[in-house]
């Protein structure tokens, strides 16, 4: 049996504590996404935005939350993922991804899932539905 199979309800993945986002991570999302706004890459252009400072693309964020579903790549797929941005993610916030069963079946595993900051505020928060393949 599978580790996602073996999920009851409540039980949560491993989260992830990601390294304190720098602007190279930034620059690299910008040339991999093609999403060149400045308010990503430039000071300036963030505070001319009325930003505190740069920050960082909200798929960035999304993209990592990704990473909590990676080891079970081999269980089943992401189906389906609706989220909600709460927060902006700034140069040096180190963000934790978090993903909690709610709702198990033999078929399907519906997650919460959220990415914080590390003062513990919401950037995103939403759900994930893994299809699994079954055994």
């Amino acid at each position: 049996m599978s580790t996602i199979m073996k999920m009851t309800n409540g039980d949560s993945l491993p989260s992830i504590k990601l390294e304190p986002v720098t602007r190279e991570d930034l620059i690299a999302y910008a040339n991999a996404s093609g999403d060149h706004n400045p308010i990503h890459q430039d000071d300036q252009e963030a505070l001319n935005a009325g930003l505190p400072g740069i920050i960082a693309h909200g798929m960035w964020t999304m993209g990592n939350l990704t990473k909590l579903f990676t080891p079970y790549v081999e269980e089943g797929y992401m189906e389906e993922i609706q989220i909600r941005f709460r927060g902006m993610v700034f140069l040096g916030d180190v963000v934790t991804l978090e993903a909690r069963a709610d709702e198990v079946s033999d078929e399907t595993v519906r997650f919460s899932v959220r990415a914080s900051q590390q003062d513990d505020r919401s950037v995103l928060e939403g759900e994930v539905f893994m299809r699994l393949y079954g055994e």
